[in-house]
């Protein structure tokens, strides 16, 4: 057991069960002992391995979108070019570059911003980001940005963020919580929230008794966050994730260690833990300020902008070895084996329309 876990087990052993998202919560963000708080997760001497990482051509085809964007808006000035959650820097690296080389206006006059809360990671993104060309300012949160157009990405940063479960019972929908058997290990157990029936989408209803339903309030306060933004002074956001296009009843909830799928309990503290994200929900988010939303898999959204292009650029002039090694990023990035079907795309944008 981590010294984390020896915590939250004498606190369940006090104070009774946590639910899974209090557990989720103390496991990545504890200040003493939290999964963010004392380590750099990315990368292959980390736990995982993010789509920036995996080749430049993501980044670059994100920012290409965010320049149609803030072209098709006008091109506001001034404005400001965000990203939540920026792990090591290398998406707004990547980005930045392409900005400078497609709309040198924008580049030169925008303010670019990364949200993060992580001191560890902001001196990550600071030593990534050094000679990248503008200046760049950090943010603890979303509200500290300043109120212009606001062009954000977010890559990775909803399935970070706390989630209920919720279980079917014979007395209803009760929240799934975490505590301790006989021998003190961690187990599941009900708490006694319950989900109303009438909130549940039509085809949840009626599912069997055990089955799992999840909700993520804190996941649809970040997109009220930045969808007001948007609604209130222009811009456009685009958020990718692994998750679901439709809500559907499941367990999702899972911990990665070392490139490794693990057990939720195995090493509090010491694993990434985090779940699907319902990319309904947060459409609907988005909707109700007024925005206009689309959903997409990864693999369509990136072949759709250019990734095979652009991929063929790279490797025109490069040897064998280089273009293998940028075919198996195609692959890794688009191929629905791959991160193409598990990763969704959400994009919001000014004024409202049917999907």
């Amino acid at each position: 057991m981590t010294p984390l876990g020896e915590r939250i087990r004498r606190l369940i052993a006090s104070s009774g069960p946590l639910s899974v998202a209090d557990y989720m919560a103390t496991c990545l963000f504890d200040p003493q002992h939290g999964y963010y708080t004392t380590r750099e997760p990315f990368g292959r001497d980390g736990d995982f391995i993010t789509a920036p990482e995996i080749s430049q051509m993501f980044g670059e085809l994100v920012a290409v979108w965010l320049v149609q964007a803030w072209q098709a808006g006008g091109m506001p000035m001034p404005a400001t070019i965000a990203e939540i959650g920026p792990g090591r820097g290398t998406l707004m690296k990547d980005a930045v570059r392409t900005i400078r080389r497609l709309a040198p206006n924008l580049a030169s006059r925008a303010g670019f911003a990364l949200v993060e809360a992580s001191p560890r990671l902001i001196a990550v993104q600071r030593e990534t980001l050094l000679g990248a060309g503008p200046s760049f300012s950090w943010h603890s949160g979303v509200e500290t940005l300043p109120d212009e157009p606001l062009f954000v990405v977010g890559n990775e940063i909803f399935d970070a963020l706390p989630f209920r479960q919720f279980v079917r019972t014979d007395r209803g929908w009760l929240e799934r919580a975490v505590g301790i058997d006989d021998d003190g290990n961690f187990r599941f157990t009900t708490g006694t929230a319950a989900l109303p029936h009438d909130t549940l989408p039509p085809d949840v209803r009626d599912a069997g008794r055990g089955s799992v339903f999840e909700i993520a309030p804190a996941r649809e306060a970040l997109m009220s966050a930045i969808a007001d933004r948007v609604a209130t002074h222009g811009g456009a956001g685009i958020f990718f994730d692994y998750g679901h296009l439709v809500p559907s009843v499941g367990d999702t909830f899972q911990a990665v260690r070392r490139h490794r799928s693990e057990d939720v309990f195995a090493h509090p503290g010491e694993a990434d833990l985090t779940s699907h994200v319902d990319f309904s929900a947060l459409a609907a988010v988005a909707r109700a300020h007024g925005l206009r939303t689309q959903l997409s898999k990864q693999g369509e959204f990136l072949l759709g902008m250019g990734l095979l292009e652009r991929a063929g650029r790279l490797g025109q002039s490069a040897g064998e070895d280089v273009r293998r090694k940028i075919s198996a990023e195609v692959e890794r990035l688009a191929g629905p084996d791959a991160m193409g079907d598990l990763f969704k795309v959400l994009t919001i944008l000014p004024g409202l329309a049917d999907e």
